[in-house]
């Protein structure tokens, strides 16, 4: 079962392939998103990462969580799941 990454402190120049090669350093990837403003198509500076299985998700977490992608450092965590809004 894929796991979900939170990560922050994305490069706003990045791009998804970007955020994905990172990760497939660790292990497989299913997918890699950067999230973007709505308004200004613009990078907010955050994305989510899954990843294939489990122990390559905790592998991620431990070896790339403050460490430095384009110049910027990274804050990688489980991602939680979203809270509903009324």
């Amino acid at each position: 079962m894929a796991k979900k990454l939170y990560v922050g402190g994305v490069p706003y120049s990045s791009t998804d392939a970007d955020l994905k090669a990172h990760f497939e350093q660790i292990g497989p990837v299913e997918s890699a998103v950067i999230i973007m403003d709505k308004m200004t198509g613009r990078s907010k500076g955050f994305g989510f990462v899954e990843m294939t299985n489990d122990e390559d998700a905790m592998k991620a977490v431990d070896t790339l969580n403050n460490t430095d992608f384009q110049g910027r450092k990274l804050t990688v965590s489980e991602a939680r799941p979203q809270e509903r809004r009324f």
